[in-house]
């Protein structure tokens, strides 16, 4: 059993933060499963030093539960290894203060290790590193950003029993608009907004652009691009988290489903990506403008090649799948374009020094640390294979029809090509694409056999 953090961290680091922080009197301890659920524990101030001297054990299951937090058996954690206590240990750098708690509370995160300190391969965030260290040992670094899509609803459901946009915490106006790019309407958030910005600071993260999105009561935050992905994926769950907690002390509910309303457009979680060389130079930088580099066409043509068997990676529930339709600004086909936001794969206007894939399809529901490692081993066949991404789409990629089969349709057949793919199996590892896959299969039997008010208004009396 080893006594050596396997993920770099060192006491040193506890030490210096309990001293600058005498006040702190907890620790949320907090470790992403497959589904990017949160989960540990919270411990008191003088358990934290012993957490980075020696870990903390954990149960081996807690990586194999389904949404529900219930066990899946299929996904060989349970029972097969006797649901064994293994490690978990503090990520170094991931240690904050959290802004407005009462009594004072920090958060650190952690990843699940083997008694002997190898990486417990059913860990989401293991999944990303090895596509980062496979990546590195071909002269390549990943850089990128999230985007995080989400509403604000009141927490109370309307007559008609359905969520309804929350109310401003300013005034307590509200607006079934859809307000989007409102500078004035982002007005009545600004006391949640505020402390939302003072939140990600204090954590150690850039919060940027805030915008009102194309729905009522849906928002978008942006994030500062980061040279290390990893950190990248952290600063969305870190944000995420952010984004709930100060919704709720300001008396509302951050919804972050794919697709809460109907009848508007869902929430996406957007992932800028570029390759930097050991040099720090953007490989996607074409030598003249609008002359595409063949490192970045490569890229997009592995990206559109793994997309329809990746799917599952990016649209993981039940719900993930009501965001795909026509023109409602999620992907329907796996195409390309530039300044274009009709497709899945965009190269956006701007700086050619900042040259980048925005893959579009993701969810904010989707586990980021899963999308980023899916999306890099895209790129990396891509690259390998000098793949041939085809002609860009110039116009409404909504009317295209040549690629639309190419993209599962619904959740029951992402699963199945998930499953039977060999490329996903590459880009996640055989145990985190099995414990995934397994966790899918058993919601997806849930939802089957959950019997809906849909099916009562549709069939009681009717047929």
């Amino acid at each position: 059993m080893t006594e050596t953090s396997p993920s770099g961290s060192t006491p040193a680091e506890a030490e210096a933060f309990l001293a600058a922080h005498p006040d702190i009197e907890a620790f949320d301890i907090v470790l992403h499963d497959a589904n990017g659920i949160g989960r540990g524990k919270i411990i008191r101030r003088h358990e934290l030093l012993s957490f980075y001297k020696s870990g903390r054990h954990l149960p081996i299951s807690i990586l194999g539960l389904d949404i529900c937090g219930e066990d899946v058996h299929e996904t060989g954690l349970i029972w097969d290894q006797g649901d064994g206590d293994l490690r978990a240990w503090p990520i170094p750098g991931t240690l904050v203060p959290l802004h407005g708690t009462n009594p004072p509370r920090g958060e650190v995160f952690m990843s699940m290790y083997t008694l002997d300190g190898q990486r417990m391969t059913s860990d989401p965030r293991h999944a990303l590193q090895r596509q980062v260290d496979a990546l590195a040992a071909e002269g390549l670094h990943p850089a990128g950003a999230f985007e995080l899509e989400f509403f604000l609803l009141d927490n109370e459901r309307g007559p008609d029993g359905k969520m309804q946009p929350a109310r401003d915490v300013l005034d307590g106006r509200k607006s079934w608009k859809t307000e989007v790019y409102s500078v004035d309407h982002l007005h009545g958030m600004l006391p949640l907004f505020s402390d939302i910005y003072a939140s990600a600071k204090k954590a150690g993260i850039t919060a940027e652009t805030l915008i009102s999105e194309y729905a009522p009561g849906q928002y978008e935050l942006t994030l500062h691009y980061r040279t290390d992905v990893m950190q990248a994926a952290d600063d969305l769950m870190r944000l995420k988290r952010i984004v709930r907690a100060q919704a709720r002390a300001h008396g509302v509910t951050a919804c972050f489903m794919a697709k809460p309303n109907e009848n508007y457009a869902g929430s996406g979680m957007h992932f800028h990506v570029s390759m930097l060389d050991d040099a720090g130079k953007n490989v996607f930088v074409e030598a003249e403008e609008g002359r595409w580099n063949p490192a970045i066409l490569h890229a997009l043509g592995g990206l559109k090649e793994t997309m329809a068997e990746s799917m599952l990676v990016f649209a993981p529930h039940a719900n993930s799948w009501r965001r795909f339709a026509s023109q409602s600004y999620a992907p329907v086909s796996p195409s390309w374009g530039v300044n274009n936001r009709s497709v899945a794969l965009r190269i956006p206007a701007g700086d050619i020094k900042a040259r980048r894939i925005e893959h579009r399809p993701a969810g904010v529901d989707a586990n980021p640390y899963l999308v980023a490692a899916t999306v890099l081993a895209g790129i990396r066949r891509g690259m390998a294979q000098q793949t041939d991404p085809g002609p860009e789409v110039t116009g409404n990629a909504y009317a295209e029809t040549a690629d639309a089969a190419a993209i599962p349709t619904d959740w029951k057949s992402a699963i199945e090509a998930a499953k039977r793919s060999d490329f996903l199996k590459d880009a996640l590892g055989e145990d985190m694409h099995r414990t995934f896959t397994a966790i899918k299969a058993a919601e997806y039997a849930r939802v089957m056999r959950t019997v809906s008010e849909v099916d009562f208004d549709l069939y009681l009396h009717t047929v």
